[in-house]
């Protein structure tokens, strides 16, 4: 069994990395995610929230995604996102101040829509804020 496994990560606008990884890490439908080298063949949708890439070397970077899709083929992982950056690359304070106006948006709804608009605002933003904690708890 190999010790690595080929990793991309594309977000509709760009691919975000590619390299050899020892494990991938990324929050799906059901609970967080691990892959390793010889993982069995998986498609899951993603949830906002952290992916993380252990390198072969053991170096560990740290990507946000808003959803998508993780495929596992037997030595290959994809990460097909809606949105994909890298966790250094998120404004806090946007973020926080993104958390208030889909909060501020719920109590002040007047339909349905509005109501499922901001719980995906509010999602996207709690993926992004547990991101940020994950890339300060590693410092």
């Amino acid at each position: 069994m190999a010790n690595s496994l080929h990793c991309d990560i594309v977000s509709v606008k760009e691919s975000i990395f590619t390299g050899s990884v020892q494990m991938l890490i990324a929050h799906g439908k059901v609970g967080d995610l691990g892959i390793l080298p010889g993982h069995a063949p998986l498609l899951t949708q993603l949830h906002p929230g952290p992916v993380r890439v252990i390198k072969e070397n053991g170096e560990e970077e740290l990507f946000y995604v808003s959803g998508g899709v993780l495929e596992v083929q037997p030595h290959v992982v994809t990460v097909l996102a809606d949105t994909a950056v890298r966790a250094a690359d998120i404004d806090e304070a946007a973020a926080i101040e993104a958390r208030n106006a889909a909060m501020a948006a719920l109590q002040n709804q007047k339909s349905e829509m509005d109501t499922g608009a901001a719980l995906a605002a509010l999602a996207e933003v709690a993926g992004q804020l547990r991101t940020l904690q994950k890339l300060k708890n590693r410092a």
